[in-house]
């Protein structure tokens, strides 16, 4: 299992529209095959700085799943969405794996 974090900057003044793309994506990522943690916005501190975050089985299913969000109708007018209003100024992909794992099992008490 990997997990993609992407960070995005956003227009500070367009914080409403990037909500919105990020509650589509609620409905639209684990329908799709990934297992979302969440997206995040701006609350305190940087005005410009948002994340989402997800899991999927490998960048092999990366693939396939990025091709059925594209498919997705609510996928595919998101992405419209995040081009007509331009509220993503910029955005990075990476793509990590747990190694902490089971970290439950070492805390010392």
């Amino acid at each position: 299992m990997i997990t993609c974090f992407i960070r995005y900057e956003i227009d500070p003044f367009k914080k409403e529209e990037f909500a919105t793309y990020a509650r589509n994506w609620g409905e639209a990522i684990p329908r799709n095959g990934a297992g979302l943690i969440g997206y995040f916005a701006p609350h305190e501190g940087s005005a410009t700085a948002a994340y989402g975050v997800y899991t999927i089985e490998s960048l092999a299913a990366y693939e396939a799943y990025r091709a059925r969000l594209a498919a997705d109708p609510l996928g595919a007018e998101n992405y419209a969405f995040a081009r007509r209003e331009r509220f993503i100024l910029k955005e990075d992909r990476i793509f990590l794996k747990n190694v902490s794992t089971p970290h439950a099992d070492r805390v010392q008490r």
